[in-house]
């Protein structure tokens, strides 16, 4: 089975997005098993938060990726980019055909985020810790220049622990950055373990409070108490920025890693294990666009 693809994302049902989740995470394991390897894990957890901010949230334009007065998405956690693409791909912003092309050579589609080659792509990312001050970068150029674009920004439970994301915290706090939403996929697994045993960030929703945010929880994989929040967050125009907690399960969807360690970068050696891997989403088959 496929999903029914509209011409307008406002015109997709509930049912029917929540239909594209499923297929789009189907179509991501496969671009992952087709290449051999890759980051599966924090790919799936964030389908429904990035599914929703590209057919329900932002401003963006898949005909004039350049617009300037398009919203912004920094995914700093840049090992997830399939999910990235995929959701660019099914937005219009470039052929889905190029989706079987992940990582391969001669590829437009590199393992990590990349704004040279990919349209709608609006930084380069993979180097953890850096995608947030880059967002702040964004934001406090469009306050000022008067624009009202929003900025959004994904970062890694993991990835917090990089100490970069906190004088990154402290700009935004300090320059007001109310047009700037992050959001912390915390599916609580990082490449070595679990995030509390690598290194603890709780109390994480204090934190950020204290560092002068706002700060807003969800369960990441319920789209319209995603989009509810998303909402909330951008209607809060109080002089400070905002993260949203998100809750999330890694690879979530895939029954065989589901919420394991492992499923951070998988292997995939022969047809055996794709088909493994395929096999292991009850919702499937899906129709696969390349």
């Amino acid at each position: 089975m496929t999903t029914t693809q509209k011409t307008k994302p406002n015109e997709l049902s509930r049912k029917e997005l929540e239909q594209l989740a499923d297929e789009l995470r189907y179509v991501i394991t496969d671009m992952i098993c087709r290449s051999g390897s890759g980051h599966l894990g924090g790919a799936l957890s964030l389908v429904d938060i990035l599914l929703t901010l590209y057919y329900r949230v932002m401003k963006i334009d898949p005909d004039n990726p350049a617009w300037k007065d398009r919203d912004r998405l920094v995914l700093s956690k840049g090992h997830a980019a399939p999910v990235l693409y995929a959701v660019l791909a099914y937005r219009g912003f470039f052929p889905k055909s190029l989706l079987g092309t992940l990582n391969a050579d001669g590829t437009t589609l590199p393992s990590h985020a990349d704004a040279r080659t990919v349209p709608g792509i609006d930084m380069t990312t993979g180097s953890l810790g850096q995608g947030l001050s880059a967002a702040c970068g964004m934001a406090l150029a469009a306050k000022k220049e008067a624009r009202i674009n929003h900025v959004y920004c994904i970062i890694g439970d993991g990835e917090t622990n990089e100490g970069q994301n906190w004088e990154a915290a402290m700009f935004a706090a300090h320059h007001k950055l109310d047009n700037l939403t992050a959001v912390t996929d915390y599916n609580k697994l990082q490449i070595d373990g679990f995030t509390a045993d690598v290194l603890d960030i709780e109390p994480l929703a204090e934190k950020w409070r204290a560092f002068g945010w706002n700060v807003l929880e969800m369960f990441g994989h319920e789209q319209n108490k995603i989009y509810g929040t998303f909402l909330h967050a951008k209607s809060l125009r109080n002089g400070k920025p905002t993260m949203i907690i998100a809750h999330t399960i890694k690879a979530y969807g895939c029954k065989i890693i589901e919420n394991t360690a492992g499923s951070h970068n998988i292997k995939i050696p022969d047809a055996k294990a794709h088909h493994q891997y395929l096999a292991a989403f009850p919702s499937g088959p899906f129709e696969l666009p390349y």
